[in-house]
């Protein structure tokens, strides 16, 4: 649905510059689609840049005319809130916006297309979070392949498991390595324009989901996939079908720098790195039931923090569990890829 040249206004009302802009933020960092402004009234007549700098630059409006008149074809809801639908108080504006002929990126939990039945010629609605067709139960088939396979897995949510993926991913292709990103997630769809929306799919086929789309990929000499949650997380259901599905052979640790305890539960610590790294080994192994995936490297995102403290933090992650370390947003994902195999140099 969504042609990488059609331009797109980013719906990020009352939300950017803090936690639930993830969608908007992936769409901003690595979309190759234009995009003409973000719509969030509470900055409006600001850029982008004056509120997260390190994102691609746009205008920042207030209303849904203003993105209509900048040439705005689709409008992508780039708000993640918590429980995953949209709030009452924004139906109105997503309301506007279909009437003015914008096409709809919906990565909510809602179905939008159900309750907008009635397009103009080209206009579509796209809900990104629909169990795909025919799925079956895990067979553990991924073990067969002959390739490596990595899934990113993370001490907490929204820690950088994408965003790290997709580094590896693009410096793997730079480099004429094979690489597919199997994106399970509603922003890496986005983003990739196809993958598996995993919390849109019921959990006795999860696991297989998984493992048909890794299958289907199998002739890569990389596969990336995309983590979701944690291990750790109280609410998270993603580790085991991601681990049983992809058979990974490495494993790359996502952390936010500094972090103690996870974001929503601040009396649940965060164990000592090795530690994670550790469980999910074992988990991936089934304690030496199913092929061992090890963990490769970590991927460090370390915003807010100043070059020096960035710089010392990553030392110390790497002193203190014998890992590469990187951020591979704020400098680059070589140290990651280069853990993953022999592949060729640039």
């Amino acid at each position: 649905m969504l042609s990488p040249d059609l331009p797109l206004a980013i719906f990020m009302e009352e939300s950017l510059g803090g936690p639930h802009g993830k969608m908007g933020y992936g769409v901003l960092r690595f979309s190759p689609n234009p995009v003409v402004c973000v719509i969030d009234s509470c900055h409006a007549g600001k850029r982008v840049a004056d509120v997260m700098p390190g994102l691609r630059d746009a205008p920042i409006v207030g209303t849904v005319a203003e993105a209509v008149a900048l040439g705005a074809r689709a409008m992508v809801l780039g708000i993640a809130p918590s429980g995953g639908l949209l709030p009452p108080a924004w139906a109105g504006l997503v309301d506007e916006a279909v009437a003015r002929g914008l096409s709809i990126v919906n990565g909510l939990h809602d179905r939008l297309a159900e309750k907008y039945r009635e397009l103009v010629p080209g206009q579509w609605i796209w809900d990104i979070r629909r169990e795909p067709a025919n799925l079956g139960v895990g067979k553990g088939r991924a073990r067969l392949l002959d390739n490596v396979r990595v899934l990113m897995v993370g001490t907490d949510m929204a820690n950088g498991k994408m965003t790290a993926g997709l580094k590896i991913h693009y410096l793997a292709r730079e480099r004429g390595v094979r690489s597919e990103f199997i994106a399970t997630g509603q922003i890496g769809i986005v983003i990739a324009g196809k993958g598996l929306p995993l919390d849109a799919v019921r959990v006795d086929y999860a696991g297989g989901a998984v493992e048909k789309f890794v299958l289907d990929a199998g002739e890569a000499q990389l596969i990336v996939v995309e983590g979701q949650g944690s291990v750790l997380h109280p609410g998270s259901t993603a580790t085991l079908p991601l681990l049983r599905g992809t058979m990974p052979t490495h494993l790359i640790l996502c952390h936010r720098a500094g972090q103690e305890t996870l974001r929503d539960f601040p009396w649940l610590p965060v164990p000592p790195l090795k530690a994670v790294a550790r469980l999910y080994e074992d988990l991936a192994s089934a304690c030496g039931s199913f092929p061992a995936g090890r963990v490769a490297g970590i991927s460090l995102n370390t915003g807010g923090l100043s070059d020096a403290e960035a710089r010392d933090c990553i030392a110390r992650t790497r002193d203190e569990t014998g890992l590469p370390v990187t951020d591979p947003v704020r400098y680059d994902a070589v140290p990651l890829l280069d853990a993953l195999g022999a592949f060729p140099s640039r």
